[in-house]
């Protein structure tokens, strides 16, 4: 067997496990598919017999195997921009147009073409500018769930679309817990299982960065190096059982929810990528105009670490390490590795290259979207803006309105329906015990800042925002795996605004109306009638004096008066907040743990829990007042992180104790 030879075989198992869609059952025409993957060159080096052999063997292989030979690197099926005439890989075979809005269609031809793009009985005609882009819109169409071709005719070559349905598309952005797959979460195989729904389409965003825009995004097979396999983005896809798995959990059960109420073909575009940070989902452009100094401290840092970087004095850096390792191994006696042989040649782009350099993800994932006509979007993220201190949640509050401004803009539709799901749990559950102790965490302050985006918007007249909380639903990891009940959560927020669900569908949260202060007590006065569905004590509340101190509330109702039997009637819109450890409280915070107590909700058959808030604007370094004194250095250190973290352990104590006592006196009464 020749060098060619081998190499086609290797090619050919490697396909097997890139395309899962190969049906074993049928190695001939499973070929047949194989071959339009592979150089046809390859083929004539090959007998049919041996390839068969070949793929025989591979099928029977397990999924583990194929998981470790498969090469880390991506397989493109189609290429982000082909030659000649293409469209943007956003419009494929499958996809589902937007309804009731201009439908804005483009692609890349040749220089000067003439591009006729035919849809629903529309025309319209473009012609390619020097750098080969076009670009046309056509009226808008109601929604229609008859499959439909789109045509694209060029000077010589006509692209033709098929099963195309009219209804709404969704965008999912966020980080992993928007991209956590159904295949992973607590009864996601139930869901799988079921999930057959031919107007319901799905499309995945390929991973990609900036710092400059992209125009478009290849479909391919990604390999995660989270996953350890690859996974089938870029393509539009009917939604299956077999398709379904790799998808958000949420935005499936978002997606689901939606076209099941409203009859209407669904579309979800899933633009979401692990581990990244609201600036990275901003435009560059405009994290750059904006007036806010925790923002442009940011950029300044991310610009220094530009500046400072060496692409060339790295590269001879890699080079004489690869060198030592050479000669150890040779010293050694030992062979060199098949993936050490060759010395490195490449120049690494250094943070500009980093996920979340400011303005990356927008400018990889959301840029090839800009001018989708779309319904709306939803958002879920956080996580990894915790890490920045108060500081960074400050940023967070000032940037992350911008960027919901800034989606509108990209998709053309300053009113997109944008709804907003609260960062989710981390960590043990916080309990009386340790109440104070696990108040001290910034992803807290990041939830609480997204509240607060959504009230800010909300008061001003934007009834196109919406907003609703997880922290509840509650699991140590910090990819909770209780997605099911969070997209459906969203899902009630969008039934409800845009399909003609309110009134039927409760989604917002209850909203504080009013704070008031009295002799000892905090009163909050609530937009609607609240309480523990359990119909038990109501947790999750603190409040502070002036020093600061938060405890846990004992929390009441308020009186409204008496009957005409002389039997008191409460008030469930109004809560009366004390605490013996605070005799003086000025302030509450709820929910006010990574993985909080707290169980108070909207009344009747609803869950929409009360949001994480708060009525100071205190840093975590403040809370308690005067444990650092005046000399402080941000971003904390982990000494003065240690001094908070034990006045906060010591408060718990103090409160433990006083509430021993009380018991031991009441009981021996």
């Amino acid at each position: 067997m020749n060098a060619n030879s081998l190499h086609a075989i290797l090619r050919l198992r490697n396909m097997s496990f890139a395309y899962p869609h190969i049906n074993p059952a049928n190695l001939e025409s499973s070929l047949h598919l194989l071959f339009a993957r592979i150089s046809p060159i390859m083929k004539h080096f090959i007998p049919l017999g041996l390839l068969l052999a070949t793929f025989s063997l591979t099928c029977l292989t397990s999924s583990n195997v194929f998981a470790q030979s498969m090469p880390r690197e991506n397989v493109v099926e189609v290429p982000a921009i082909g030659e000649g005439l293409c469209v943007s890989n956003v419009f494929q075979t499958n996809m589902v147009i937007q309804r009731d809005k201009p439908i804005h269609i483009w692609g890349w031809a040749n220089p000067g073409e003439k591009v006729t793009v035919s849809f629903g009985g529309n025309e319209a005609t473009a012609e390619a500018t020097k750098d080969r882009k076009w670009e046309v819109t056509l009226p808008p169409l109601p929604a229609n769930h008859s499959p439909q071709k789109l045509t694209i005719q060029g000077s010589d070559e006509t692209l033709t679309l098929e099963n195309i349905l009219i209804g709404d598309v969704w965008v999912l952005g966020g980080q992993s817990n928007m991209e956590f797959p159904l295949e992973r979460v607590e009864n996601g195989e139930l869901e799988i299982v079921s999930a057959d729904f031919p107007e319901l389409r799905i499309l995945t965003v390929p991973v990609g960065i900036g710092p400059e825009p992209k125009p478009a995004f290849a479909r391919l097979y990604e390999w995660s190096d989270w996953s350890k396999r690859h996974f089938h983005k870029g393509n539009w896809d009917l939604c299956t059982p077999e398709s379904v798995r790799e998808l958000s959990a949420i935005g499936y059960v978002f997606a689901r929810r939606v076209h099941k109420a409203s009859g209407v073909p669904i579309g979800v575009i899933d633009a979401s990528r692990g581990g990244t940070t609201v600036e990275t989902w901003t435009p560059l452009p405009v994290l750059r105009s904006m007036n806010s100094d925790t923002t442009k401290a940011k950029l300044a840092e991310s610009d220094e670490k530009v500046a400072q970087w060496d692409a060339q004095a790295d590269l001879d850096n890699r080079i004489q390490k690869h060198k030592d390792l050479i000669a150890r191994l040779e010293k050694e006696g030992k062979p060199i590795p098949d993936n050490q042989k060759e010395a490195p040649s490449d120049l690494r782009p250094g943070p500009i290259g980093d996920p979340n350099y400011p303005g990356n993800c927008y400018a990889g994932m959301i840029a090839p979207l800009e001018g989708l006509s779309v319904k709306g979007a939803i958002f879920h993220q956080g996580f990894n803006n915790a890490f920045q201190g108060s500081v960074g949640a400050r940023m967070y509050a000032d940037i992350f309105p911008e960027m919901i401004k800034a989606w509108r803009g990209a998709f053309k539709d300053p009113e997109m329906p944008f709804g907003i799901l609260s960062l989710c749990t981390d960590g043990y559950p916080q309990t009386r015990d340790d109440y104070c102790e696990k108040m001290l965490n910034v992803g807290i302050e990041i939830r609480a800042s997204q509240y607060k985006t959504f009230l800010d918007l909300y008061n001003t007249g934007d009834k196109q925002i919406g907003f609703v909380s997880t922290y509840d639903l509650r699991r140590r990891w910090y990819h909770p795996q209780l997605k099911i009940p969070a997209g459906e959560r969203i899902a009630r927020w969008a039934l409800a605004t845009q399909y003609g669900f309110d009134g039927k569908l409760r989604w917002k949260p209850p909203m504080l109306i009013e704070m008031a202060k009295t002799d000892g007590a905090l009163v909050l006065t609530m937009d609607t009638d609240v309480g523990d569905p359990g119909d038990g004590a109501i947790e999750g509340f603190a409040i502070a004096g002036e020093d600061g101190r938060f405890h846990p509330a004992i929390v009441a109702y308020g009186e409204r008066g008496k009957d005409d039997r002389g039997r008191i009637q409460y008030d469930r819109r109004q809560l009366v907040l004390t605490s013996p450890m605070v005799p003086h409280p000025v302030h509450y915070r709820y929910a006010w743990g990574r993985n909080p107590m707290g169980n108070l909700q909207a009344g009747g058959n609803s869950d929409v829990p009360f949001a994480t808030q708060r009525s100071d604007d205190w840093d975590d370094y403040e809370v308690p007042k005067g444990v650092l004194g005046n000399d402080i250095e941000l971003p904390l250190s982990r000494g003065d992180r240690g001094k908070i973290l034990q006045a906060l352990r010591e408060q718990d104590k103090q409160r433990r104790l006083q509430e021993a006592q009380l018991l031991i006196e009441e009981l021996s009464n």
